[in-house]
């Protein structure tokens, strides 16, 4: 599997990424530096920081974890991949058509179908982890717990489908998934062109 060189990690339990969810990395102090060079690289303040969950080897976030609820309502898309190399790369694969030829592949595949399904599972149970207190029973409370329990990665409802590479690649360099696979496969063969 090949790894991007923008954000080549250091530290995980099995797939040689940093996810940043153990001990100091998980609630790493965002100083005023931080949030300036994530502001940047994000085009925009940051709604619901909660942490960096990916350093690149350059030492820069890569990938921002943030509240899953935010300003009050339902805020699905965990994971924020923000490191301006891969997203630039992702933008050109989309834009060649990379969406629609993986969707045709997971079309073709229970395989890919079962895998993608658990994969949004995973990553629901993942997001749920990370409410903060009295979050989960606040949303269940006004009647919108179903928008994080039933919505999988990037807040997709549908798991059987492919609607953004960039939420999939960031959830993937957090914890490894169908479509991030799918993703280093096609660039580690085009690397052999």
């Amino acid at each position: 599997m090949s790894l991007p060189d923008a954000c080549v990690m250091t530290d995980s339990a099995d797939n040689g990424y940093c996810c940043g969810m153990n001990s100091a990395a998980e609630n790493p102090s965002i100083d005023q530096s931080m949030l300036e060079v994530i502001e940047s690289r994000l085009g925009r303040s940051p709604r619901g920081l909660r942490a960096v969950a990916v350093i690149g080897s350059d030492s820069l976030p890569c990938v921002i974890r943030v509240a899953s609820l935010v300003e009050g309502k339902p805020f699905p898309t965990l994971f924020w991949l923000i490191d301006p190399v891969l997203n630039l790369r992702i933008d050109r694969e989309e834009a060649g058509g990379l969406i629609n030829r993986f969707q045709r592949l997971v079309d073709e595949s229970r395989e890919l179908q079962g895998a993608m399904k658990s994969d949004h599972q995973r990553h629901i149970q993942l997001r749920e982890s990370y409410l903060a207190g009295g979050e989960r029973e606040l949303l269940e409370s006004r009647g919108q717990w179903d928008a994080l329990s039933r919505r999988g990665i990037g807040g997709i409802a549908d798991f059987s489908r492919i609607r953004c590479l960039h939420t999939w690649y960031a959830a993937h360099l957090v914890e490894p998934n169908t479509v991030g696979r799918l993703l280093d496969a096609h660039w580690a063969e085009s690397e052999l062109q």
